[in-house]
């Protein structure tokens, strides 16, 4: 091999090597892509919608392990908190390999109760404009829940199609350590490879504090 090559090749393989490196600090610390793959977050997230989901926008971690998973990973510093109506992926309680998202209804300390499919905090009704009821019958835990208080350190995470969701009302509260990140844009979107939903790439998450 001439020193043409040989120069050649070093200068790919380190190219590869930054390409990696870079993809690797941006997976583990910034964004992360995720694919909606149920309807419980109807109507405002489809079933196929592509998401960016910002890492760093509440706590950024060191990687708890080598392959990239920044959950659990130790606090370098924090960027903010969880607030009411956020959309988040965190890690499913009933088994950390998956990945939910849901939106966050409670905060800690606070009492949520559903009462015939009205949500209450500490006693107030929640407005909820992006709600989807699909169903007018009434069921235990479903529709009416409570009263319980979120433990500290603790979110209480409901989805948009309240009838279609299985969330904290079932396996309880998200702690903040197991969250990975809050939901920024859908940059791709489709219902099959013939259906692209154009309309829908690029929409932007306008996150709002409902009281």
């Amino acid at each position: 091999m001439t020193n043409k090559s040989m120069q050649s090749f070093r200068d790919t393989i380190e190219a590869i090597l930054v390409a990696l490196l870079l993809a690797f600090i941006i997976r583990a610390f910034i964004v992360q892509a995720f694919k909606i793959p149920s309807g419980s977050m109807l109507e405002t997230l489809q079933i196929g919608d592509h998401l960016l989901v910002s890492k760093f926008a509440y706590d950024v971690r060191l990687p708890s392990t080598i392959w990239l998973d920044t959950t659990d990973g130790k606090v370098l510093f924090k960027t903010g908190d969880p607030q009411r109506g956020d959309i988040i992926v965190f890690k499913y309680p009933v088994d950390e390999s998956k990945d939910f998202i849901k939106r966050v209804i409670g905060l800690p300390g606070e009492t949520v109760e559903l009462r015939e499919k009205v949500v209450y905090i500490n006693g107030k009704p929640l407005e909820e404009p992006y709600v989807r009821h699909t169903k007018a019958d009434m069921m235990p835990v479903r529709d009416n829940f409570g009263p319980y208080t979120v433990p500290e350190g603790c979110y209480f995470m409901l989805g948009d199609n309240r009838e279609g969701s299985h969330d904290s009302r079932w396996w309880g509260p998200v702690k903040r350590e197991k969250i990975v990140g809050k939901a920024l844009f859908i940059y791709w979107s489709w219902g099959s490879v013939t259906d692209i939903r154009f309309n829908r790439i690029g929409s932007v998450f306008h996150h709002q504090n409902y009281n």
